[in-house]
């Protein structure tokens, strides 16, 4: 690929530059591909988008440059601070105070996987420090590929609330626990005030930009309707701005965005439908995301030990999700059946993960690479495999209004054959 943009770039002069052709070209064909895919077998929309982007990955696109940086690296936080502020919009933070045992799911899940991954990477021989990074990350699920699966298959229910939520509050853990621990994770032996002291910044500097964003917000709700156009357009520029400070200021741009989100639930506690409202401009970013992560993730170096340790990371962060789900179900609201179909749901990773693994780079010139050697294949098997576990979560959960994949390629058999 590198030597047919050498022979594009002998003639073609385009005004915004030969990466924005590429790009273009990219998103173009993912977009044709995400419907091709959903129509013919009844698969979301973003495992096309991410195959997509995973062969433009393979063949050598250079469009995105690891790690990356720049305006490449502001629209990845833009496409996952969007996302998280809707997750955020739809916790109300007296839910749990009715229901407990929700917040413990969350919590529990969250922990028994960073451990499990952590234990998994430690027996296959990763040294500490980088199983501990492994760890973390994996705790993270994607809200942003769970609420692609939700949207294409139309789901509604519980399983697809809860894991919406569950994945909403993974993100929050894992963001803050994080951005802390790429601070200090070069110094071999940390006492507790230093590992306390980030991760208190982090929350601090973040809670102040998402609580700016949310009364900036509130006052504008205050004389706009929110189903205006403008209103959407006035929601994306100040998740932007609010994304640019966050990040300046040492905070983590995203975790912003995700508490700007629950504090304006709870100043504006009337239902939202932020992803109409959002319309094609948010779908658009959160496409290129997903291109974007494929992309990034399918450079990273495969050979069979690292295999071995992706296979170890993804049997044991899927296990640890749905034992820690249903290890806390009692009294929670679900039955054991739906316990167990939301912990599968959780299984895709994405965006979130990748900034993660973007945050340890960037803090360590040696262990960064290590991290990201076995985060990053994973990133990408879960992000295709872990949206076709959601897809078929959901549907075994009996909460989608369309036809099953299996249903769809029947029909489209029988449509052939009638032909």
């Amino acid at each position: 690929m590198n030597e047919i943009m050498a022979i594009w770039a002998e003639w073609l002069r385009p005004s915004a530059g030969l990466p924005t052709v590429q790009w273009s070209i990219l998103l173009a064909a993912a977009a044709a591909a995400g419907h091709l895919l959903q129509r013919f077998t009844g698969l979301p929309k973003v495992v096309g988008y991410s195959l997509t982007g995973a062969l433009a990955g393979l063949a050598g696109f250079s469009g995105a440059a690891w790690p990356l940086q720049g305006t490449a690296l502001f629209l990845l936080e833009l496409g996952v601070s969007v996302v998280l502020f809707e997750s955020g919009g739809r916790i109300a933070l007296r839910w749990f105070r009715h229901n407990p045992m929700v917040l413990l799911q969350s919590l529990l899940e969250s922990t028994l996987t960073a451990l499990a991954v952590y234990y998994a990477m430690r027996w296959m021989g990763v040294q500490s420090t980088v199983a501990e990074a492994v760890g973390l990350i994996a705790m993270v699920a994607s809200p942003a590929v769970f609420s692609r699966v939700a949207m294409d298959t139309r789901a509604s229910g519980p399983v697809t609330e809860r894991a919406m939520v569950l994945s909403t509050l993974s993100a929050l853990y894992a963001l803050t626990l994080v951005s802390a621990r790429a601070g200090v994770m070069h110094r071999p032996h940390t006492e507790l005030s230093e590992t306390l002291y980030p991760v208190a910044v982090v929350l601090g500097i973040s809670f102040v930009v998402g609580a700016a964003l949310a009364l900036a917000l509130r006052m504008a709700l205050r004389v706009m309707s929110p189903t205006s156009e403008n209103t959407s357009m006035l929601l994306i520029t100040l998740i932007a701005a609010a994304t640019a400070l966050a990040a300046h200021f040492g905070g983590s741009a995203p975790l912003a965005a995700l508490l700007g989100g629950m504090l304006l639930k709870q100043l504006n506690p009337r239902p939202w439908a932020w992803p109409r409202q959002l319309g094609t401009a948010a779908s658009l970013l959160l496409m290129l995301t997903f291109v974007l992560v494929s992309v990034v993730a399918a450079k990273a170096d495969w050979n069979p030990a690292v295999a071995s340790l992706v296979a170890a990371l993804v049997l044991a962060r899927g296990a640890a999700k749905v034992v820690g789900v249903g290890a806390a179900n009692w009294r929670s609201g679900t039955s054991w059946r739906q316990a167990f179909w939301t912990g599968c749901a959780m299984s895709p990773m994405s965006s979130v993960a990748l900034l993660l693994v973007q945050q340890f780079v960037a803090s360590s010139l040696t262990l960064g690479p290590k991290i990201a050697g076995i985060a990053l294949p994973a990133i990408l098997l879960m992000e295709v495999v872990g949206a076709i576990i959601a897809t078929f979560a959901i549907y075994r959960a009996g909460e989608s209004s369309r036809p099953s994949p299996s249903e769809g390629l029947q029909n489209t058999a029988t449509g052939e054959l009638r032909g």
